[in-house]
């Protein structure tokens, strides 16, 4: 009896971790008039009477293009509507372009980063005073040190976010980066 109970649990446990996994990011629409779409709305109005720290900023250019606010340590893949289609934090080094437009100069599917971290998905946009900066993923995750003393320019992203930067990101996509 022990056994079936401790093998149920494990099923149980198995089956929840998969339907936690699977869930979309964004759960469907309430219907109109329900008590979680009232919930909504009022969050969505809370939400817009602050400040949205994921909105676009201005001033960052038109048409297809990758936004890059290093204060802000975010990125956004904006498409030729002039609209997000994708925003993401990352995380930066030592080193960070200064403001202007890029575009894309190279890409390479993986390899190593200069902090020495492998890394995947890598989308160079700039070479400045030595040091090239480009967009990766690090395959075991982590960020680069922003307080090392070896000056890189690497901006790293997650790998979801290293792989959607793969996909829009292709040689000659304009690189805006605002302060």
């Amino acid at each position: 009896m022990a056994v079936l109970t401790v093998a149920a649990l494990g099923v149980v446990g198995f089956l929840g971790y998969q339907a936690a996994a699977t869930a979309p990011d964004h759960p469907t629409q309430a219907r109109p008039g329900s008590h979680s779409a009232q919930h909504k709305k009022k969050d969505k109005d809370q939400t817009e009477s602050k400040q949205k720290p994921t909105a676009l900023p201005a001033d960052s250019g038109t048409g297809v293009r990758v936004v890059y606010a290093v204060g802000d340590r975010r990125v956004w893949l904006v498409g030729a509507d002039g609209k997000a289609t994708h925003t993401f934090a990352v995380g930066p080094s030592p080193a960070s372009p200064d403001p202007g437009t890029y575009a894309v100069t190279s890409r390479n599917k993986g390899g190593v980063g200069s902090d020495g971290v492998q890394v995947e998905h890598v989308v160079v946009f700039h070479s400045q005073g030595g040091v090239v900066f480009g967009f990766s993923a690090a395959v075991d995750g982590s960020m680069p040190d922003p307080n090392a003393r070896k000056r890189t320019g690497a901006v790293r992203e997650s790998r979801a976010d290293g792989a959607a930067m793969w996909e829009f990101a292709q040689v000659d996509t304009k690189v805006v980066v605002v302060p």
